[in-house]
């Protein structure tokens, strides 16, 4: 498919004007693929030749880029191989939907973008396990050069590691040439984890026939190009092989002809298709997109054929959300929550029950592999409530679900439903079998306080009428424990167990002042009234139980102390108005004097900060001056950390290195600021709700 030249160069001054371009390093890490927390491919260094691309837990997945120009071989993707010269990077930019590279050579200017059609507003679309790549040359030099390009997959994409063995394929649909690598034993949903990738289901790489392409499954694609600009002749799909340097690779070879200062343009697709996403209570789940048993090949045929409609689509939802972000929070914020939408999605599992209903299932990225962790949820939580609440619904409902079971014995919610990709039952803190390293108020008051921030959301409480006997159990184990929490964990267990922590109480606090709003809705007003009024008294004595001078201590037991209390958002968000605005105003003040290098500690206990609750920290006030003094630091830790993986949510704010965590979806939390402008907030609800 050919494209003007009018059409490049607008996409290109919409990226430079939706996100500030860059000449430096752009991100920690920049997202290319990313879909779901197995089907997710990134570069670490600026510049897209400066490394070969791996999946978000570092593992290998090169994908290599060469072109082919007047006859000479350059690297424009892909460390490897390093005698190929790499071209010169002249610009990048990371939007919402889109990763934009430009290059320039031997008189050619070449564009590389990435487009992931990740729009919330539908789900069909969203559960799609398609990207989009496509490339633009033309002439720099008014002379007339011969060009073709040449992306060579390694089917180390489809398994775990490299011992296992693959097996290739080539088939055909009606618009496309597919050819596809999948592991030899495809062992379904066979195995939970972490730091693991895949081992089953199928990667596609997918030419349009329209296109001047050639494919080949062979193990020395880059040299044949190199040497002869063709592919092998022959595929080599006879026998299953191990994934490893001499394995047959995926190529495909787009030859762009004679370029002159017309662009020529041509693109392909990537997908990675299994017929299970997750095992939920032990029953498998296919993904959301496959839930009437649409076949593979006209999930591939579909996406081609909308292939420019979902790009215009992408384009104008891209510039629209920056613009929005940028209102809302200025430059530096823009840039922070662009760079997390594609992350806070791919850290999702999109997958529907047995009527066809969405259940939305978050990965503990390098954590523990948790699936569906209540204190995951939350965090992330301010991105679906502003964009799509029905995907909060959809993570909401499995941990309702399973609390209802007989099973589940304790007063309180769970942390979890099993280890990704299993959800089968809790894994932490010894599972369902003891209470010890559990935590109770701290998911209790997650749940209450989502629920309601759903209800508000969505315009009615008809999920909390549908559970309402777990909430009803969760309020009253906060009723009893809540207001000075025992010796307890909370979301932040990297840090140990606190007893009395006043954070903590807050929660509650707020849950409380939830479960009743809740009540109200449901018109059952007694219990409105009297949880309302508990909370309100809770309030009132957490005031005077941990202050200490000029701000408010870490617990209510610790003098000379302090930490960030992030959640008296709540309070804030969902006007529940149990604490003076001089609470908030007091503690912001004192922020601002424990600030570092690149932002404010989580508490004074460490030099480290956790990114979503900074973000949390800084909504609290209304004064752009004072947002901007944690949020500046927190943009020059993103240009300056020396640690090059997908967004951590946990670094030092001294040296910013990572301390842990990576490619999580609680990066998600830095909507919070946006979710915080109603009128931001109606406006990209409507939009969902139009498409519904």
């Amino acid at each position: 498919m050919k494209t003007s030249a009018l059409r490049s160069a607008c996409f290109l001054a919409a990226c430079l004007t939706a996100t500030l371009a860059v000449s430096q390093q752009i991100a920690p890490a920049t997202p290319l693929i990313t879909h779901d927390p197995y089907f997710s491919i990134w570069s670490t260094t600026d510049k897209l030749t400066g490394s070969d691309t791996t999946h978000w837990t570092g593992a290998p997945q090169p994908l290599k880029g060469i072109a082919l120009i007047d006859g000479k071989p350059y690297r424009f993707m892909g460390l490897h191989p390093e005698t190929i010269p790499a071209m010169e990077q002249t610009a990048a930019s990371i939007l919402p939907t889109h990763t934009h590279y430009e290059f320039r050579q031997s008189g050619i200017i070449l564009d590389l973008t990435f487009f992931t059609p990740a729009f919330t507003d539908d789900l069909d679309l969203l559960s799609r396990p398609i990207t989009y790549l496509t490339w633009s040359a033309k002439s720099a030099d008014a002379a007339t050069h011969r060009v073709s390009i040449l992306l060579d997959v390694d089917p180390v994409i489809a398994v775990n590691d490299r011992s296992e063995k693959v097996i290739t394929s080539r088939n055909q649909t009606t618009l496309l040439n597919v050819l596809s690598v999948g592991s030899r034993d495809q062992r379904v949903l066979n195995r939970s984890g972490d730091m693991v990738r895949i081992n089953w289901g199928y990667f596609h790489l997918a030419v349009p026939k329209d296109e001047d392409a050639t494919t080949s499954i062979a193990p020395r694609a880059v040299e044949a190009f190199v040497i002869t600009g063709k592919l092998p002749a022959n595929d080599s799909i006879d026998m299953p092989e191990a994934a490893d340097s001499t394995s047959p690779h995926l190529a495909a070879v787009l030859d762009f002809g004679s370029v002159s200062g017309q662009s020529v343009t041509r693109h392909l697709l990537v997908s990675y298709t299994e017929d299970f996403a997750v095992q939920f209570l032990q029953q498998n789940l296919r993904p959301y997109w496959q839930r009437n048993n649409l076949p593979v090949e006209d999930l591939l045929d579909t996406s081609e054929q909308q292939y420019s409609t979902l790009d215009t689509r992408g384009q104008k939802f891209d510039a629209e959300l920056a613009a929005d972000l940028k209102t809302v929070g200025g430059d530096h914020y823009a840039s922070l929550a662009i760079l997390a939408y594609q992350q806070t999605l791919a850290a999702h599992a999109l997958a529907a029950d047995a009527n066809g209903d969405p259940m939305f299932f978050p990965k503990e990225n390098s954590s523990n592999g948790c699936i569906g962790t209540v204190d995951v949820i939350y965090p992330a939580a301010p991105f679906f409530l502003f964009f799509q609440p029905k995907l909060l619904e959809a993570e909401l409902v499995p941990v309702l679900e399973y609390s209802a079971l007989a099973r589940w014995r304790f007063p309180f919610a769970p942390h979890d439903l099993g280890q990704y990709p299993l959800a089968n039952g809790q894994v932490y803190g010894g599972g369902e079998k003891t209470e010890e390293d559990q935590m109770p108020v701290e998911e209790s008051g997650n749940m209450l306080i989502l629920v309601d921030a759903l209800a508000r959301a969505e315009g009615n409480a008809s999920l909390a009428q549908r559970y309402w006997p777990q909430l009803t159990k969760w309020a009253e184990y906060l009723q009893a424990h809540g207001l000075d929490p025992e010796n307890q964990l909370t979301t932040d267990d990297f840090a140990g167990h606190v007893s009395h922590n006043a954070n903590l109480s807050i929660k509650a606090i707020d849950a409380l002042a939830a479960y009743a709003d809740l009540a109200h809705l449901l018109k059952q007003e007694v219990v409105a009234k009297q949880y309302d009024a508990t909370a309100r008294t809770m309030a009132k004595k957490w005031q005077t139980m941990d202050v200490e001078g000029d701000h408010y201590k870490l617990a209510f037991n610790s003098p000379g102390t302090w930490s960030q209390k992030y959640n008296l958002i709540w309070d804030q968000l969902l006007d529940y108005n149990l604490f003076p605005r001089s609470v908030r105003e007091s503690e912001f003040k004192y922020y601002l004097t424990r600030m570092n290098r690149f932002g404010l500690p989580l508490d004074s206990r460490a030099d480290y900060t956790k990114l979503d609750w900074s973000l949390w920290t800084a909504t609290l006030t209304t004064n752009p001056e004072q947002f901007n003094a944690i949020m500046d630091p927190i943009d020059r830790w993103i240009h300056e950390t020396p640690t090059r993986v997908p967004l951590s949510d946990w670094y030092d704010t001294k040296t910013g290195k990572q301390v842990g965590f990576q490619a999580r979806s609680v990066v998600g939390g830095v909507y919070i600021k946006a979710l915080s402008d109603k009128q931001l907030t109606e406006k990209w609800h409507r939009a969902a709700a139009q498409h519904n």
